[in-house]
């Protein structure tokens, strides 16, 4: 039966469903889950402020991708583990709490496509005009690339909310396990087509832009290295653009695995489920993905081992 309350400030999350065997292994899973993204996003986040080796545009720009997963998964999956030890009923959460979280779980999904758009095109230059990368690439390039990606997403972002924030609610139970757009608009009985229009526009708009980059970046990538006789510019494209088309991958198979179970009401528990490792399985295997693939990196971890183990003792 339907709740009906007209502009509520106060909302019910309907949590995820598990059965009671379960809460405590699916519950450990999430924790160890987000101590893992923290430590090692917080991490590689530090190693690349610190270690002047890998001030270098390709880092700094992936230093964006840990930002973005720490502050991804600090919104939701802290808030997630301490709804699934509460019964349904005291599942609450205020309405402005709500918005933040649904804003920050956009803005999550939507850099994270900018940021791999604006590291695409730092390994065209790299690759395909590798006399200029120097000129081209600067500190103030990067900076603006930065700015770009997240200003892009703000603004994205900030109209789907703003436009699903105008609306008068008059229902109060979220159906999902965390806030976002989709949940707040459900809640209204206004005409929301507004809302499907913009949201439409919006995910063809971001996902026809990120896949465009990355064939056309990769497309001209891969006609430099077949036509190139140089092993050297080979085995660096292959593998820093590996790494960086291996975590577009995960991170696109992910959503299109939550789009798609929209599609069947009968799985919506698992589309749920999928939500939730949309937010962890990228923040999880990035920094790994790219901490194996970095020569830099390893140096930096293999020089850090050495000089404990040759520590005088005391």
């Amino acid at each position: 039966m339907e709740n009906y309350s007209y502009n509520s400030y106060t909302l019910q999350l309907q949590g995820l469903n598990v059965l009671k065997a379960s809460i405590y292994p699916v519950y450990l899973f999430f924790f160890f889950s987000y101590l893992f993204i923290m430590v090692t996003n917080v991490g590689i986040t530090v190693l690349i402020f610190i270690d002047k080796n890998l001030h270098q545009p390709m880092y700094l720009l992936f230093c964006n991708l840990p930002v973005n997963d720490i502050l991804g998964n600090s919104i939701l999956l802290p808030r997630l583990l301490l709804d699934m030890l509460r019964p349904p009923s005291e599942r609450l959460i205020s309405y402005y709490e709500c918005v933040v979280q649904a804003f920050t779980s956009h803005m999550f999904g939507t850099t994270s496509h900018t940021v791999l758009m604006i590291m695409a095109f730092d390994r065209y230059v790299a690759i395909c005009k590798p006399l200029h990368y120097t000129a081209i690439m600067t500190n103030k390039m990067v900076m603006k690339l930065t700015v770009s990606a997240w200003g892009v997403a703000f603004v994205l972002v900030g109209i789907l909310l703003g436009l699903t924030i105008r609306l008068n609610r008059c229902r109060t139970i979220i159906m999902n396990p965390y806030c976002d757009n989709a949940s707040l608009f459900k809640l209204s009985c206004d005409s929301v087509f507004i809302n499907n229009v913009y949201g439409l526009t919006f995910t063809v708009v971001l996902l026809t832009s990120s896949i465009g980059t990355m064939v056309l970046t990769y497309t001209n990538i891969t006609v430099v290295c077949l036509t190139s006789k140089n092993k050297s510019l080979n085995s660096k494209a292959l593998r820093t653009c590996s790494t960086h088309l291996v975590v577009y991958l995960i991170m696109v198979f992910n959503g299109m695995s939550n789009i798609a179970l929209h599609r069947f009401p009968q799985y919506s528990d698992y589309r749920r489920l999928c939500s939730i490792l949309f937010h962890i399985v990228p923040g999880s295997l990035n920094p790994i993905i790219y901490g194996v693939q970095s020569k830099e990196m390893k140096k930096f971890f293999l020089k850090l081992f050495k000089s404990k183990n040759t520590l005088p003792l005391i």
